[in-house]
C-alpha cells in the first residue's frame, strides 16, 4: 500500500516538529524595547496622511439631555503638523464649541514636540507590566498593563495590547492619568488602532464620562479614509 510510506513520513515530520525547540517568551522589557524602537522607525518614515473623522456626543442628566455631531477632514505633516476642516456641524451649540473643538485644538497642542516627548509611550513616561497574551482580531498580541509615572492630562493608565508581528499598539482600554475637571468623576477610554499600509493609525474611540452631578457622557469617534502621503523623492 502507498498510504503506509505517506504516513510514515507524515508522522515521521510532526515528531522533528515537536522536537523544534519553542522561541522563548519575551519579557516585559524586551517587548517595550521593540514597541519603543518600532514606533521610532515608523514615526520617522511617515511623512504623513489626509483622512475623515466622525465625532458624536450623547450627554444626558443635568441641565438636560444634549447631543451633537462633527465631521471633520484631518490632515497630519510629519513631524508636527495637523490642520483641521470642519465639513459639518450639527445638534448642541455648547457641545460643538466647548467640546469639539476644544479637541482639535488639543490635539493639535499635543504635538509639540516636548509634549509628544513627555508623552510618547516609553519607560520615561510609564511603568509596564505583561499581563497575558491573547489574540485580537485573528492576531497575536501582548497585553500590558500600563502606569504613568506623572500625572499628566496625555497620560493614561490601564491596558495596553501590543501586536506580536509589528510591536504596534492595536488598542487601548485606560483612564486619564489626570482627571480633566472636578465635575468629572470618572473617565474610561477604549481606542481601537488599524493597519494601514505599514503604520497602524487610530481606528475608533468610545469615551464614557461620569459627570459629578450625575449624568454621563459617551464621546465615539470615528476615522476612515486614510490615505498615506507619498515620499517626494531627492532629485539631487
Amino acid at each position: 500500500m502507498r498510504f503506509a510510506p505517506k504516513l510514515a513520513l507524515f508522522l515521521a515530520a510532526l515528531s522533528a516538529l515537536a522536537q523544534t525547540p519553542a522561541a522563548p517568551p519575551l519579557t516585559t522589557d524586551q517587548i517595550v524595547a521593540k514597541l519603543t524602537e518600532r514606533n521610532r522607525v515608523r514615526a520617522a518614515t511617515l511623512k504623513g496622511y489626509t483622512g475623515k473623522r466622525t465625532y458624536r456626543l450623547d450627554y444626558r442628566g443635568f441641565p438636560g439631555s444634549k447631543s451633537a455631531e462633527m465631521v471633520v477632514e484631518a490632515r497630519y505633516i510629519a513631524p508636527s503638523e495637523k490642520q483641521f476642516r470642519i465639513v459639518s456641524e450639527t445638534g448642541s451649540k455648547l457641545i460643538l464649541n466647548r467640546v469639539f473643538h476644544r479637541l482639535l485644538t488639543s490635539e493639535q497642542e499635543a504635538l509639540d514636540p516636548e509634549n509628544q516627548r513627555e508623552t510618547a509611550m516609553t519607560t520615561e513616561n510609564y511603568d509596564f507590566k505583561l499581563e497575558r497574551e491573547e489574540l485580537d482580531n485573528g492576531r497575536r498580541n501582548f497585553v500590558l498593563r500600563v502606569e504613568p509615572k506623572r500625572k499628566n492630562k496625555f497620560l493614561f493608565r490601564g491596558l495596553i495590547w501590543v501586536d506580536a508581528q509589528d510591536f504596534a499598539v492595536s488598542r487601548i482600554e485606560a483612564e486619564p492619568a489626570k482627571n480633566p475637571s472636578f465635575w468629572i468623576s470618572k473617565t474610561s477610554v477604549q481606542h481601537r488602532y488599524s493597519k494601514i499600509g505599514d503604520f497602524w493609525l487610530p481606528a475608533q474611540n468610545v469615551s464614557k464620562t461620569d459627570v459629578r452631578l450625575g449624568g454621563d457622557a459617551t464621546l465615539t469617534i470615528e476615522y476612515r479614509d486614510y490615505i498615506i502621503s507619498t515620499p517626494i523623492p531627492d532629485k539631487r
